[in-house]
């Protein structure tokens, strides 16, 4: 039961451990029992059927199938708007970046999503900063105000989209390799 947070009575598991019959109508009875009648016996036959009539496994069957399907909301990066790939920024330069993203799924945001900093070189204090709620392939540009750091070399933040219950989307982050090139005196 993957996904579910459901704690089995161990009373219940005793009972799957000592039922030990192959007769298919006492099978589909205990299902029915279990159940507390929910399913009537045809559907308990057709989840005992798909688990090759194993008692446990139905059970289980069943209550993958009755879980609600979470949705997760897509994300595609289309194009760096601000400092671009191979763009190179003085040290100690304050500086706004933006990146042009899609809601590339089939269903709208949901309110509250943001895009978090998760990881490699930051560049400043920001570390989240909030994204509307998009529409199907709807295109938005998302700003963060940054500061270069203030020794020359190649820097790499990792930055993800992420909903309000924390669940990051999006594939693995959105790219930010950065130059500091020092400046001529």
């Amino acid at each position: 039961m993957e996904g579910m947070d459901v704690d089995l009575d161990p009373e219940l598991m005793q009972k799957f451990s000592c039922l030990g019959t192959t007769d298919k109508d006492v099978l589909i009875s205990e299902f029915q029992r279990l159940l507390g009648f929910q399913l009537n016996p045809a559907g308990c036959a057709f989840f005992l059927d798909m688990t090759n009539w194993n008692l446990q496994a139905a059970i289980g069957a069943y209550y993958d199938f009755e879980s609600p399907n979470i949705s997760v909301p897509s994300m595609s990066f289309v194009e760096d708007v601000t400092i671009g790939e191979g763009e190179s920024i003085p040290p100690d330069t304050q500086f706004i970046k933006t990146w042009r993203i899609q809601n590339s799924g089939a269903e709208a945001w949901p309110p509250g999503v943001c895009l978090k900093y998760v990881g490699g070189d930051q560049f400043g204090h920001v570390n989240m900063v909030m994204v509307r709620s998009l529409e199907p392939q709807e295109i938005a540009d998302v700003s963060v105000q940054m500061c270069s750091p203030s020794r020359a070399g190649m820097y790499q933040g990792q930055w993800r989209m992420c909903t309000a219950t924390g669940l990051y989307y999006g594939g693995d982050h959105v790219p930010f390799p950065v130059t500091v090139l020092q400046r001529n005196a």
